[in-house]
């Protein structure tokens, strides 16, 4: 399957972090401080045109979610007729100390 992407980002591309992996690593496309408790939409200067009938899927990382850092809505779905930038929102679910 063949997916468009537009990257106005200066990062790479989504790839494999690790030969055989399931999914793709995302990266930010600004810095951010997500204080403890915070819940915020990061963007990834990523814009995909997804095939009709196909979604996809953002999903924490384990080493973030040991961190308490988690996709708030995970599985976060991107449905093939979203035409905007792909943003993760995530949620810092540590305790301020």
């Amino acid at each position: 399957m063949k997916i468009k992407i537009v990257n106005l980002s200066e990062n790479p591309l989504p790839t494999y972090a690790h030969d055989g992996d399931a999914g793709f690593d995302l990266m930010s496309d600004e810095t951010v401080v997500l204080n403890s408790g915070e819940i915020r939409a990061i963007g990834t200067g990523l814009y995909m045109e997804i095939p009709k009938g196909y979604e996809g899927q953002v999903r924490s990382r384990s080493g973030l979610s040991l961190k308490d850092i988690v996709v708030n809505n995970a599985p976060g779905t991107i449905d093939s007729n979203f035409q905007g930038e792909i943003k993760v929102i995530l949620k810092n679910g540590g305790f301020a100390s």
